[in-house]
């Protein structure tokens, strides 16, 4: 499941989570028009989350494909928490170690 946030830099303020992205327009509708009389402050920012409350933009590629498989296995048993378990985080490691020997392994055979 998706989690969204939106963060004003002006307020320092960082909206709750939410799982659509409808949801998190209007949580930043709603901001905006509340307490800046609908103008959009300058570095406000939206996006998607990790279940560690991390923006996936901020994080490095590999990283974020780490948080993208360890939410995904997070995931299967509760859908819409937030953390991430010891063994989502280890299955995401062990899934990346996987593909990265495969990578390698066939690189060798060609060569």
């Amino acid at each position: 499941m998706r989690r969204y946030r939106y963060r004003c830099p002006v307020c320092l303020t960082t909206s709750p989570t939410v799982h659509h992205p409808a949801e998190i327009a209007d949580e930043a509708a709603g901001h905006r028009q509340a307490l800046h009389g609908g103008h959009h402050p300058d570095g406000e920012s939206a996006g998607e989350i990790d279940r560690l409350g991390r923006w996936y933009a901020s994080l490095g590629p590999l990283a974020a494909l780490h948080a993208r498989i360890a939410d995904n296995l997070a995931d299967i048993k509760d859908p819409k928490g937030m953390g991430h378990p010891w063994s989502a985080s280890a299955g995401a490691a062990l899934i990346l170690a996987a593909a990265a020997a495969l990578v390698l392994t066939v690189i060798t055979a060609a060569l």
